[in-house]
């Protein structure tokens, strides 16, 4: 591999634009880049770990986006941030304790397993009788909520692919209804899980560098884009859009086994 040649870069800076924009939009971003990676001869733990710390800078250009609905969201609602960090350091420590073969059996159902997660988000609101406001005033909503988004931190600390279909189902359990204000939130706190994940690839090594300053120039310019396209776009077609994202990605992970 060449990392020195110039289409091999154009491919890996226009994966990390389009990841960008899907990431911003609906999330599931990483399967642009993830399986990118591995097409330019990196193994799958490998490219796994690069895309994490080459598509992180997104969130900051996703977040300028969305900055109005940044600044509506329930101030408590950032409090999230604590496990989602926690979250992603553990789950960054299993990804380098699990062998190449096992992740790379591992990751379909994953996805799958995220997507089908936010498909059925309106009967489990209703079974779970979370789905009005009021219930984000009582601190055992509070409590359940920091513990589930630990969980989710840990999948998207261990998983960079799935991680904003993960946060959108996790969002949508735990109360939220308006899909513009989760994706808002969704780019903080899958920040807060990739910065985590990041830093410890860095240090562990497990980070092929060539590409992953071209990477993060398109990540930011397609979070940035993606983050104004969701908001015309419309609630339930971004809702779609992610459903369909999610069951794209497992579908093709599967076929590749």
């Amino acid at each position: 591999m060449n990392a020195l040649d110039p289409t091999h870069n154009i491919v890996a800076f226009l994966a990390a634009f389009a990841a960008g924009m899907v990431n911003a939009l609906a999330g599931g971003g990483t399967l642009l880049t993830f399986p990118t990676m591995i097409w330019l001869g990196l193994n799958s733990v490998t490219a796994n770990a690069t895309s994490t710390v080459a598509l992180w800078p997104f969130n900051v250009g996703a977040t300028a986006g969305y900055w109005k609905e940044v600044k509506s969201v329930d101030k408590r609602m950032h409090y999230l941030n604590i496990p989602s960090a926690v979250g992603g350091l553990i789950g960054a420590i299993l990804l380098k304790m699990t062998p190449t073969t096992t992740f790379d059996v591992m990751v379909p159902w994953l996805i799958l397993f995220a997507t089908v997660l936010l498909m059925l988000q309106a009967p489990i609101q209703k079974a779970l009788k979370m789905s009005h406001a009021e219930t984000h005033k009582g601190t055992q909503w509070f409590v359940g909520a920091m513990v589930f988004q630990l969980f989710v931190g840990l999948y998207g600390g261990y998983f960079g692919a799935g991680i904003g279909i993960m946060m959108l189902a996790a969002l949508s359990i735990i109360g939220m209804t308006d899909i513009h204000e989760m994706n808002a939130l969704k780019n903080i706190l899958g920040g807060a899980v990739n910065a985590v994940a990041a830093i410890y690839f860095i240090a562990s090594g497990m980070v092929y560098w060539p590409f992953v300053g071209i990477m993060a120039i398109g990540s930011i310019a397609g979070g940035f884009i993606g983050a104004r396209m969701a908001q015309r776009i419309g609630r339930t077609m971004v809702r779609r859009i992610v459903i369909l994202v999610g069951f794209g990605m497992a579908i093709s992970l599967f076929l590749k086994h």
